[in-house]
């Protein structure tokens, strides 16, 4: 009788989130595996394009050069290296000392890019933009080289 309960309630809340993870208009699976990102603005990668083109933000690809050398960067995006010690300081240097100018942070798949707004904000950089599609797309949308937006392949 009690391993039955346990079965039940096993099941029940087995089923509670898979409804949860499915929930419509927002990926609830993609936020189980990012950090949350209450700071951070959210656009796509055609809004981040039109964006760079205005100059209105200021891109960065966080992937790794073997990335970059792959698929190249999105046209007008600066190429920092996540991974780097000094990147706080790097990114300082690009926003030319502003930390709230508008920052938009792409990767692959918007996993690390996620990371980074959160990173950044506690850093004290208070106009992060996330792109979560990425440059080869996710849940939250077919991603810069899909869309054929522009690429920077030197």
């Amino acid at each position: 009788m009690i391993r039955r309960r346990l079965a039940i309630w096993a099941g029940v809340a087995f089923l509670l989130a898979a409804v949860a993870m499915s929930a419509p208009g927002r990926s609830l699976f993609y936020s189980a595996i990012t950090q949350d990102v209450a700071a951070a603005q959210q656009i796509d990668a055609l809004t981040a394009h039109a964006r760079v083109a205005a100059g209105e933000i200021l891109l960065i690809d966080v992937r790794r050069p073997d990335e970059w050398a792959a698929t190249g960067s999105g046209e007008g995006a600066a190429r920092l290296d996540m991974r780097r010690d000094d990147f706080i300081a790097a990114l300082v240097r690009l926003a030319e000392g502003d930390r709230t100018r508008s920052i938009a942070i792409i990767c692959a798949r918007g996993v690390r890019s996620s990371r980074m707004t959160n990173r950044l904000t506690q850093a004290g950089f208070t106009r992060i933009i996330d792109v979560p599609e990425g440059m080869l797309g996710s849940a939250a949308g077919p991603g810069w080289i899909k869309r054929g937006l522009p690429l920077d392949r030197s």
